[in-house]
């Protein structure tokens, strides 16, 4: 590829994980060209390489392939950016991972659940975005496929008055928080503001219904999602912040509400995944290096049945879940004692020691853009 100025990123519009990768290349200010998979450069180029139909992926100006927003804001990150985000203290980076974590995966129920659920209130916006640059008949059947993935997310009767309940809570806690603070960590963005606009953008905050539940409820968390979409640092409200994530390692006093929410949003549902995955390579023993599934585009290994806010739900388990959360782990690790335990007190505190744990032995990695396992032990 001729090497050019600025970073192509492919993507849609009303793709989750898109919007996280494009918040962080607009507030870093990095010169990019959202292009649409319907591009010919992905079919003919981007998917030979990546191995499955995915998104969103970066193609850096010299080349490079990355897929997965973690891969693609890690990647950037060692480049060289104007505000980082990831906090160099212990106890910030661990809380804003689990909280990037909570905004890629727990929330997907909340994002899916108000973009498919209320279809018919919504039916013109979401066949404009999914007919742009696919055609009718295979936007019809995109968003058929999107809307069966419902009961996997944990989807269903019992479980959807706990979510909207769950929408409304968080909306109400973070309306509190950036009353005070322009950004979840401090008065600039990381990780965690990274990870939480992903679904309070692409869906929560784009798609009309659960957009006017925000506007009316929560103005200050649609500016937050403002915010998040515009280049550069959007802080006209806070004149007097500079850049900064709060001192001395501690947390907002109004970011403890949302922590809270989230502890008790996560459990016991990532408890049960996690003995799933413990169980599953215990037995199977997959070699190191092995995808950890057997087709790329397949992303769960198995079913489990555990609980959200007391309502009982089926939901698919991901490795990929490790992905995020072992970067958690590993600042628990490069930390010695007592940081160690201090830092592991004010999660226990929080609620949120189980979301890193420490004695695993085996990883969640990647090569050549799949997921793969790492670490595990042969079979003897």
């Amino acid at each position: 590829m001729k090497s050019t100025s600025a970073y192509r990123l492919y993507g849609a519009s009303h793709s989750l994980y898109t919007g996280k990768a494009r918040c962080y290349l607009r507030n870093q200010g990095l010169p990019y060209v959202e292009l649409s998979t319907w591009h010919p450069d992905f079919a003919e180029r981007i998917l030979p390489q990546i191995g499955r139909g995915i998104i969103p992926v970066l193609e850096t100006p010299d080349g490079q392939v990355i897929q997965d927003t973690v891969d693609i804001i890690d990647h950037l990150e060692a480049q060289g950016v104007p505000w980082p985000a990831y906090p160099q203290t212990p106890l910030q980076r661990v809380v804003a991972v689990i909280i990037e974590y909570y905004g890629g995966q727990a929330m997907l129920k909340h994002a899916m659940h108000y973009r498919w659920s209320y279809r018919a209130e919504q039916e013109a916006f979401l066949r404009c975005a999914f007919t742009l640059g696919s055609g009718a008949q295979l936007a019809e059947q995109i968003m058929g496929r999107m809307n069966s993935y419902l009961p996997r997310l944990g989807v269903n009767a019992d479980s959807i008055p706990q979510i909207e309940s769950s929408f409304l809570q968080l909306l109400d806690r973070l309306e509190q928080h950036f009353a005070e603070w322009p950004y979840l960590l401090g008065t600039q963005p990381s990780i965690a503001d990274y990870g939480l606009i992903g679904p309070m953008f692409a869906h929560l905050g784009r798609d009309p219904v659960p957009l006017a539940i925000m506007q009316r409820r929560a103005p200050r968390v649609h500016r937050w999602v403002e915010r998040m979409t515009a280049p550069g640092l959007d802080v006209v409200e806070y004149p007097e912040s500079e850049p900064a994530f709060v001192a001395n390692d501690d947390l907002p006093s109004t970011l403890i509400p949302v922590l809270q929410h989230i502890a008790e949003e996560i459990f016991p549902e990532l408890t049960d995944k996690l003995a799933f995955l413990d169980a599953w390579v215990a037995e199977l023993q997959p070699a190191d290096g092995t995808p950890v599934t057997e087709k790329p585009q397949v992303r769960q290994v198995g079913m489990i049945q555990t609980r959200f806010r007391g309502a009982t739900i089926e939901v698919g388990v991901e490795p990929y879940l490790l992905y995020i959360l072992q970067r958690a782990t590993d600042t628990l690790l490069g930390l010695q004692e007592p940081e160690r335990a201090r830092v592991q007190g004010r999660l226990a505190e929080l609620g949120l020691a189980d979301a890193v744990r420490l004695g695993r032995q085996w990883r969640v990695g990647r090569r050549h853009n799949i997921e793969v396992w790492e670490g595990v032990a042969p079979t003897q």
